[in-house]
């Protein structure tokens, strides 16, 4: 598509000057030069997508439009069905929309394609960060749903099981896991450990539980007595499918809801891999794991998010009153007769 109202020119690394037209293809060397996942970026593009041709349509010049017209597009953004889920975007989705847009301005401002970034003045949807559309699995929940994998009678059961295995103990992204090849796999200090590149294109590391690493090296057994081959020749993709492509995100998504289902979960039709993650921290947290610990484990950059992931945080039980309190009566064991915890509900 060509913009007949202006030709950008954009400098380029040697000096000239180069016109870019198609928008579309600007994206694209855009996203090309940033450090992001191939689903953020497929993301990103979509949204762009998506504005450029709702400019389109309205013959407007995407490099003239001001935040009246975002802020009209992210009012058309509110009242649109998700084809996902047949319902309107959240205020969450359109908020992460405009996100992507802003950024992209950004890059057109760097470059001077554009003076001023529309999207920066534009009114975003107030999302409450508390809130998160993803459906949690408590303890138990997550604990069948191993079950289910490691007694599916599919003939890729231990594949599966290790999938699961390691969304669980480990709470990776899907995008991660997916990503994973048999060489990330090793050993450190004792430490069965898997480096791979997480989020924002940072390499990262995690150790492996002892329930996650038996999942994993039988699976990778079975796999290696398929192929003929030693185990410590096995290369490529960490999981893969019968043909011996690696497994996809679509395809873990479909697991683990059928796995969901097998396991008798109530929300099994709203599961996703996702919700592993939100229950690695909420658990991770349950469990007195420092709250610095758990934004590490899971590379969140903003302490804020990893809260947000923690569904157990506003339960009184964790209620700091009572460890101040317990602090007290061990500094004074005489004055604890009168501050009984009657007023705490028992767990």
């Amino acid at each position: 598509m060509i913009f007949p109202v202006t030709t950008v020119a954009i400098p380029g690394p040697d000096g000239l000057a180069i016109p870019v037209e198609d928008l579309y293809a600007f994206t694209d060397a855009w996203l090309g030069n940033r450090r992001l996942s191939e689903h953020t970026r497929d993301a990103y593009r979509r949204d762009v997508r998506s504005w450029l041709r709702w400019c389109e349509q309205r013959d407007l010049d995407p490099l003239r439009a001001t935040f009246i017209h975002v802020n009209t597009y992210a009012r058309a953004l509110e009242s649109t069905v998700d084809p996902r889920t047949n319902q309107p975007y959240t205020p969450a989705t359109v908020a992460r929309k405009m996100s992507g847009l802003s950024s992209w301005y950004a890059f057109l401002q760097k470059v001077g394609a554009v003076t001023a970034n529309p999207v920066g003045g534009a009114d975003r949807p107030r999302v409450d960060r508390d809130h998160s559309a993803t459906v949690g699995l408590s303890p138990d929940e997550v604990d069948a749903l191993l079950v289910a994998a490691e007694t599916d009678p599919s003939p890729a059961r231990l594949r599966n099981h290790a999938v699961i295995a390691l969304l669980a103990d480990l709470g990776l992204r899907v995008g991660e896991l997916v990503s994973l090849d048999v060489g990330d796999l090793g050993y450190e200090r004792g430490h069965r450990s898997l480096r791979f590149t997480g989020k924002g294109g940072k390499k990262r590391r995690r150790a492996l539980t002892p329930a996650s690493t038996a999942a994993v090296e039988t699976y990778l057994l079975h796999r290696a007595a398929q192929e003929g081959v030693a185990v410590d020749n096995l290369s490529g993709p960490l999981f893969v499918t019968s043909t011996g492509a690696r497994l996809d995100r679509h395809a873990v998504f479909r697991l683990v809801r059928r796995l969901a289902e097998r396991a008798g979960l109530a929300s099994a039709g709203q599961i996703s891999p996702h919700s592993l993650r939100h229950a690695f921290a909420t658990t991770a947290r349950a469990e007195g794991v420092p709250l610095e610990d758990v934004q590490d484990a899971m590379g969140h950059a903003d302490p804020r998010t990893t809260r947000r992931y923690d569904r157990d945080r506003h339960n009184l039980d964790r209620d700091p009153s009572y460890t101040i309190w317990a602090a007290r009566t061990r500094r004074a064991p005489t004055a604890a007769t009168s501050g009984s915890m009657s007023g705490r509900t028992p767990s």
